[in-house]
């Protein structure tokens, strides 16, 4: 049993995991902030582009609520379309943030592990061959 916990302990504490649960804790306030930018933000400007209505609130009623007097006997059946919307709009914002978090992340490690360019080199020395034939071609040349 203490060999088990023993490697627990080693697992919990490698970086990786570390580095896990920080993203964790990031993505879920992401989500807080991108759930309150649509519910708050976009679905309200939404409904009013189209006529005023809370987008939040359409839905579909399949069966009313039975009621008997002022107690609900039997629950409404609804479709929560403006639900799903709001939660759709929601996972399109996430997914575009992601899309240019990696995108900026793929741009950054390419440039990080971009080739030295090769450094300009000497040209090479002529040969022997290639300096008596110049000489021959300047002494005909000049006659």
């Amino acid at each position: 049993m203490k060999k088990f916990f023993g490697e627990f302990k080693q697992f919990i504490t490698r970086g990786n995991v570390m580095d896990m649960a920080i993203g964790v804790i990031i993505a879920t306030a992401f989500g807080k902030i991108t759930t309150s930018l649509v519910n708050d933000v976009f679905m309200p400007f939404i409904g009013w582009l189209i006529g005023g209505v809370d987008l939040a609130k359409l839905n579909i009623t399949l069966a009313p609520a039975v009621m008997e007097g002022e107690e609900v006997v039997k629950e409404a059946v609804i479709i929560g379309i403006g639900t799903f919307l709001t939660t759709i709009i929601d996972f399109i914002l996430v997914a575009f943030v992601v899309f240019l978090v990696v995108k900026a992340f793929n741009k950054a490690k390419k440039k990080l592990e971009k080739p030295e360019e090769p450094k300009e080199e000497k040209p090479a020395e002529p040969s022997k061959e290639e300096v008596l034939l110049t000489e021959i071609r300047d002494l005909l040349k000049n006659k």
